[in-house]
């Protein structure tokens, strides 16, 4: 007879809840930062924001993925994961120039540099082969 797993107490459940809710709001304050501040992207942040958001409150998920200036960018990503052309092109840059950073003015071993240039070399494959625009079936 298969053993029946105890329930996770009310406690945890709310503990986790909170916790999926200030990561949220962590990464809302890092898109925003995003916003102002050219070197930080602003869209990967939002969508870990509605992530969180999503494990912890529908309220503040449905608020996110409707608002008016960011739900239509989380909304095309939720929909036919477009990732917008001036997003990629600043997210790719900001990854050259922190690995370029890293490479001049770091103390890091060159297996660690080699290491996150590989990493953010996958990451920038990813954002590249992932489509800008809707196809004109897709409308």
């Amino acid at each position: 007879m298969p053993k029946i797993p105890k329930p996770v107490s009310a406690h945890l459940a709310f503990s986790v809840r909170i916790t999926y809710i200030l990561l949220g709001w962590l990464f809302f304050g890092l898109g925003m930062l995003g916003v102002v501040l050219p070197v930080l992207p602003t869209t990967p942040f939002l969508l870990l924001s509605l992530w969180a958001f999503s494990n912890g409150s529908d309220t503040l998920h449905h608020w996110l993925y409707t608002h008016k200036t960011f739900g239509p960018v989380l909304q095309r990503w939720h929909q036919y994961r477009i990732i917008p052309y001036q997003a990629k092109v600043l997210i790719v840059v900001s990854m050259m120039a922190s690995l370029g950073y890293l490479v001049i003015f770091s103390l890091m071993s060159w297996q660690l540099i080699v290491l996150i240039g590989v990493v953010m070399l996958i990451v920038a494959s990813y954002l590249l082969t992932r489509p800008s625009t809707l196809k004109r079936e897709d409308v």
